[in-house]
């Protein structure tokens, strides 16, 4: 795939002297789902708005389907559709007329049959007549997205879309999402559920204190950063590790019924084997074994934590 969106050494430095931006670089592959993770602070929503042509960089350059976002503002910001994170409509109008004022406001002629496809992919048709101030926190928001739509970006930037919606509604997000990434939309969200990114990104971009730490397919990230660990029940509480053991770094449980052993899941061995022999031959009876994955979210942790 082709970058669709290419930043070059972008920084951004606020009045003040606050540095949102620190020299990122980043390539958005056409067609991808790109999940931007980062804490409170760490300059997702100020590389969004530049890239979106709405904060002024400081340095750097940024192209969107090629085109220069300084020198050709207009071709770039046709190709982007912003959901924000805050919900901004007009209570009073209807539904379609919002989104056929947005699609206007980007010099595109009426299309309502094209409007009604979006509307039916948000499950919003039969809200087409409701005015805004009648409508959920979850249907408005996908009035956010309609209205990033309307004007047929190839880019769509979802920034937090899912803040503030309960479970239920998150999964039918997600599906919309979906569907909108099989019609060819490059989609980028920011985030604060990780689940989010675990369950629907193709790569993972990481974020924090104005810099990229990096940004790496999901699964693969998970496959050289994620570790396992072995949970040994034992018959009989232990008051330490024995010094038999001591070569396998094994944590102990508080109560002593359980020693955990960590491992790399992508290692040649993981000496498992090894270990079951050695805990025989210490004399220890196991009761259960289980194991646990890293999840994307103590990778996260650990990453940004690593870096702070």
């Amino acid at each position: 795939m082709s970058a669709i969106v290419s930043a070059r050494a972008l920084t951004k430095v606020y009045e003040g002297g606050f540095e949102a931006l620190k020299g990122v670089d980043l390539d958005i592959e056409e067609g991808e789902i790109l999940a931007l993770l980062g804490p409170n602070g760490a300059g997702k929503t100020t590389l969004i708005s530049t890239i979106c042509g709405m904060v002024t960089p400081s340095g750097g350059s940024v192209t969107v389907g090629g085109h220069d976002i300084d020198a050709g503002y207009r071709q770039a910001r046709k190709l982007i559709g912003l959901v924000p994170q805050e919900i901004n409509l007009e209570p009073f109008e209807k539904v379609m007329n919002t989104i056929r004022f947005s699609r206007g406001l980007f010099g595109y002629g009426p299309d309502d049959a094209y409007l009604e496809k979006i509307l039916r992919q948000l499950s919003l048709w039969d809200k087409k007549d409701a005015r805004v101030v009648e409508l959920s926190g979850g249907m408005k928001r996908r009035v956010l997205i309609a209205k990033a739509l309307s004007h047929e970006p190839r880019i769509l930037f979802l920034d937090e879309p899912t803040a503030g919606v309960d479970v239920e509604l998150r999964k039918d997000m997600w599906d919309v999402v979906r569907g909108l990434q099989s019609d060819g939309v490059t989609i980028i969200l920011t985030t604060h559920y990780i689940e989010e990114a675990e369950a629907i990104a193709d790569r993972v971009g990481v974020i924090s204190d104005g810099k990229i730490l990096l940004v790496q397919d999901k699964d693969e990230l998970m496959r050289q950063l994620g570790q396992k660990e072995l949970r040994i029940e034992l018959q009989t509480p232990v008051p330490h590790v024995p010094d038999d053991l001591k070569e396998f770094d094994l944590t102990r449980a508080d109560d002593g019924c359980a020693l955990v052993y960590t491992y790399d899941t992508g290692s040649d061995r993981t000496g498992i084997t090894r270990l079951i022999s050695a805990l025989s031959a210490a004399g220890l009876v196991l009761k259960d074994v289980s194991t646990h994955q890293s999840s994307l979210e103590e990778i996260f942790v650990g990453l940004v934590g690593e870096k702070s």
